[in-house]
């Protein structure tokens, strides 16, 4: 092995298994081989990811920037013990975000904290990774991996990534064309996401019973409708931005609809959502029974079945719901864009 004679028992005595690290590098090594793009200049294991940047067809190329990590939605992957689709997650997150400026998605690093390096759980938590970055269509190109004995119990991990995606400055989508008239097209989602989970935690809390218990309004078990990874939206809107102008893109995340769809409207408009048409899911509707919820607290921290929203011309409408059905997507129109100052209209 390359780290053979590198070990040291003194700071294994402290907590620190720098062979454990070495180990779980060399079996993550076949899932980040899966992701490998025209411009990964290095492996993983050196002190930095070098990435070759191919500019052909680009005359003002912008770098878009998008960080993040899962929360505490971690935690339910560590009650059942099921670590392999919550890197999924930690991509989504950062990747959902970059593609709302139209960006497509080059790289990506990981960073994991751990109470104690468990290689097998951190390979399974980079292979995650790694599909969520096939997903993408970027490559991961390094991250981190650090234990932290007496600040984090050993059972214990954190995950969060960064992303650098590119776009052409001419096509960033421009939200300064948004009309009143135009057509709001949701994404659906596959369920809470990455979200709003110490609400989720409260309400069903954390126990392997409770979770690992098979529902028939959900179909699976509760544990299983909660780790549904995030969905990944970066292939279907660069299909779409290819053949029609999207002037506007909200990722549903933390804050619901009142807080992400006015990210992307510019002043003086309002986004009027028919509540009716959402592409809603069991999960919610369970917990918000459970958790004696208020509705507009729902709207306000979940993204109510749908991951992503885009705005289009009315009259492009037609064409966006073939484009995004033919990349896999189940759009659904669910309002407009109106004259006014309140941002987002729930009704």
């Amino acid at each position: 092995m390359e780290y053979e004679n590198s070990q040291s028992a003194s700071y294994a005595a402290a907590g620190v298994d720098i062979t454990a690290g070495y180990k779980a590098v060399e079996l993550m090594k076949k899932h980040v081989k899966r992701t490998m793009t025209p411009g990964v200049v290095s492996g993983i294991g050196g002190f930095g990811g070098l990435f070759e940047l191919d500019l052909a067809g680009y005359k003002n190329p912008v770098l878009v920037a998008g960080t993040d990590g899962v929360g505490t939605k971690i935690k339910l992957a560590m009650v059942l013990d099921k670590h392999d689709t919550i890197g999924i997650d930690c991509v989504a997150m950062c990747v959902n975000d970059i593609i709302c400026c139209g960006a497509k998605p080059l790289f990506f690093l990981d960073y994991i904290a751990c109470g104690k390096n468990v290689p097998e759980k951190i390979a399974a938590i980079v292979g995650g990774v790694a599909e969520g970055c096939v997903q993408a269509g970027c490559a991961l190109i390094g991250g981190e991996t650090a234990e932290h004995p007496g600040l984090m119990p050993e059972d214990d991990y954190d995950l969060a990534g960064y992303s650098t995606g590119i776009v052409e400055k001419s096509r960033i989508f421009d939200n300064t064309a948004v009309k009143a008239g135009d057509v709001i097209i949701a994404l659906p989602s596959t369920g809470v996401h990455s979200n709003g989970f110490s609400l989720v935690r409260k309400v069903f809390g954390v126990e392997y019973d409770t979770l690992s218990r098979y529902s028939a309004d959900l179909g699976m078990t509760l544990g299983e409708a909660l780790l549904m990874p995030t969905k990944i939206y970066v292939k279907p809107v660069l299909a779409l931005a290819e053949k029609v102008t999207v002037k506007a893109v909200s990722h549903i995340t933390g804050g619901g609809f009142y807080e992400n769809i006015p990210r992307s409207i510019p002043d003086g408009f309002t986004a009027v959502v028919e509540t009716a048409a959402l592409p809603t899911k069991p999960i919610f509707a369970m917990l918000q029974k459970e958790g004696n919820i208020p509705t507009r607290d729902m709207y306000n921290t979940f993204n109510m079945g749908t991951g992503m929203t885009l705005v289009v011309a009315k009259e492009e409408a037609d064409a966006a719901l073939e484009i995004l059905r033919a990349n896999g997507e189940a759009p659904v129109i669910i309002g407009e864009i109106a004259s006014g100052e309140d941002k987002v209209i729930l009704r």
